[in-house]
């Protein structure tokens, strides 16, 4: 069994800065990447962000400048540091992340549940 867990998320006023966490749980051998996505009422999900096991990053260009993902291997935990929010970042944001299981032939992919996160004056 794996879980990803998401926290972090809140209400905050343009301009502001929040910083989200995901930390993997479970019977984890390995992890090759992990990922940020979100998702506004009324659009399809976006990848946001994401982070190889080597530490290769790459954003969307909507975020480019404000956002910063990092991970820390030892805790199976990637951040998400969002500066100066918008209120069009407005979103669900997921974890997602490709995972493999001890005695698993592959990697698999899982997500979060997700967390909120809305920027509002």
């Amino acid at each position: 069994q794996v879980q990803l867990v998401e926290s972090g998320g809140g209400l905050v006023q343009p301009g502001g800065s929040l910083r989200l966490s995901c930390a993997a749980s479970g019977s984890i051998y390995g992890i090759s990447t992990m990922r940020w996505f979100r998702q506004a009422p009324g659009k399809q999900r976006e990848l946001v962000a994401g982070i190889t096991s080597g530490g290769t990053t790459h954003y969307v260009d909507s975020v480019k400048g404000r956002f910063t993902i990092s991970s820390d291997n030892a805790k199976n935990t990637v951040y998400l540091q969002m500066n100066n929010l918008k209120p069009e970042d407005t979103a669900v944001y997921y974890c997602n992340s490709f995972i493999k299981r001890y005695w698993s032939d592959a990697y698999s992919d899982y997500w979060g549940q997700g967390t909120q996160v809305t920027v509002s004056s």
